[in-house]
Formats: structure tokens, sequence, C-alpha cells
């Protein structure tokens, strides 16, 4: 069974805490979205994370969310696919909450979480 993915945001690489809030705010007005502060990071709305530092990815990275994370792990290693396990975060009950595949897509990392 092939598990369903959606797209959750995207993140966007820059240089400093000053340039993702300026991001963030332009990014905010341009399509009528709440901006909102993060720790790592200030958001435009839910689409957009812009990171306060350079993080994975040449540009940043694309968070995708689907109900079952350790199925779709499965599924995409049977696809030839491998994981940043140093990456990976846990519940306090020991099940995988997101993780990072190995390497870079068009530039961006991809993060997986559960849904």
């Amino acid at each position: 069974m092939e598990n369903k993915f959606e797209l959750v945001h995207v993140g966007v690489n820059t240089a400093s805490p000053e340039e993702a809030l300026k991001l963030a705010e332009l990014l905010s007005v341009m399509f009528n979205l709440t901006p909102r502060h993060g720790q790592k990071s200030e958001f435009a709305g839910n689409y957009f994370e812009c990171m306060k530092a350079p993080f994975l990815g040449t540009n940043g990275h694309i968070a995708m969310q689907t109900e079952d994370l350790e199925a779709a792990v499965e599924e995409l290693k049977g696809k030839g696919f491998s994981f940043n396990m140093n990456t990976a975060a846990y519940t306090e009950a020991g099940k995988l909450k997101n993780v990072y595949l190995d390497g870079e897509f068009g530039g961006f990392a991809i993060h997986i979480l559960q849904k």
C-alpha cells in the first residue's frame, strides 16, 4: 500500500535572523498570511518557514507529512531512498516523529513528519 504524502511547508534558508524576519514579513504581505515567530525560524502563515540560519539543503527544505511515518520510511527505503537518522526525532513513547531523507533534491532537503 502506498502512503499518502501532503506538503506541510517550504523552509527557506537565510543568512541571519534579520533576513528571515524580513522574508517572512514580505511573504506574509504578499500572500495575506499571518507572520509567526519561532525559535529557529520565522513563519509566513503555515506555508513558509524562513530559517534564521542555514540548515539542511542548499536552499532549504520541503516538509511533507503522512499518516504513518514508519510505514512511509519503509516504503521510501524500498524505492532506494535513505535517511539521515541523526535528524530523527521521537515521541516520548519512542515512536518516530520526523526525519530528513539523505541528500538534496533540487537544492532542497526533504523533511518527513508524522501527521
